[in-house]
């Protein structure tokens, strides 16, 4: 009996590969714009990969939109299981961080974490509109096609997100310098007891979010004011030392200065810290493992005495 040798499939010169990797930074960064979980982005650049790969390539003028069509349309049917895992979320929920997102401490979509929280209180077809067009740059009907709405409509949903967010953007965006010195300085006050120091850094308005996910201990609400999170910081310090948190390195966590820290050599976690007027106005930190674990591996490396990138 004749067999018929087995035949490896060859990539074809238009098996649109190359194109896809090439906007694969740009889908996985909409992605995780409008999910706020880096893992979770990256599983929908995946799908969206699949369904690249077994499309009709060759009826696809804009590639770039059509991508972009396929992850903000995968991304809002997530958006609905995610919506309602929030709702049994054990505390303060904040986004994954993802850290050194660029050279100068801010993205290049220029939204910071406290911008991502402001994009929590959108619908998602706001969300989606306002990335779409304010952040990414697709005209309003390619916004409208995408969300199967009519311009105007996409148009309205646009200016309505816009100006929810306007509201919680930064008038003075801190320089990556200053940033740098006040987590230094916020660290070193927060975890030696030095009081005064740490008063004098914070607003008069400032809130302090954990996040834990119920993994670890946090506080389960935000802390809201001076005198309570000095009061925190300072009972942290008699319950479990003076060397009870240790800085692994400083960092830009989603555009604000921050650091990456172990309580007790133990439990990892990032702080990150927005600033107005050279005074910290909100604390976000997060210790949810879950959300860690895309640094912590980033981390195995330096821990075991190789040169940290820079």
């Amino acid at each position: 009996m004749h067999l018929t040798p087995w035949k490896h499939p060859v990539p074809q010169p238009d098996d649109g590969i190359e194109l896809f990797e090439a906007l694969r930074p740009r889908l996985v960064r909409l992605a995780y714009r409008m999910l706020s979980s880096k893992a979770e982005a990256e599983d929908i650049v995946q799908n969206a990969w699949l369904r690249w790969h077994g499309s009709d390539r060759s009826r696809v003028n804009n590639p770039e939109a059509f991508l972009s069509r396929i992850v903000t349309r995968l991304c809002l049917d997530e958006m609905k299981s995610a919506r309602a895992r929030r709702e049994t979320y054990v505390g303060s929920w904040l986004p994954e961080p993802i850290i050194d997102i660029a050279q100068n401490g801010v993205d290049e979509d220029d939204l910071t974490l406290t911008l991502m929280m402001a994009l929590e209180r959108l619908s998602p077809l706001e969300r989606a509109a306002f990335l779409l067009h304010d952040v990414f740059g697709l005209p309003l009907d390619e916004v409208a096609a995408t969300l199967d709405r009519e311009p105007a409509s996409a148009r309205q949903l646009a200016v309505r997100a816009r100006r929810h967010v306007q509201s919680a953007r930064p008038r003075y965006p801190v320089e990556r310098e200053e940033g740098d010195r006040i987590a230094r300085a916020f660290f070193a006050a927060s975890t030696s007891g030095d009081v005064a120091a740490l008063q004098a850094m914070l607003s008069e308005t400032v809130v302090l979010r954990a996040d834990g996910g119920g993994k670890v201990s946090a506080f389960l609400k935000p802390i809201v004011g001076p005198a309570r999170i000095l009061r925190l910081f300072k009972g942290l310090r008699r319950k479990l030392g003076s060397e009870w948190a240790t800085m692994i390195e400083p960092a830009w966590i989603d555009g604000l200065p921050g650091y990456i820290s172990r309580e007790r050599g133990e439990i990892l976690q990032t702080t990150a810290l927005a600033i107005e007027n050279g005074q910290i106005t909100s604390i976000y930190i997060t210790r949810n493992p879950d959300k860690l674990r895309h640094i912590a591996q980033r981390l195995v490396p330096f821990q075991n005495g190789q040169t940290r990138p820079h």
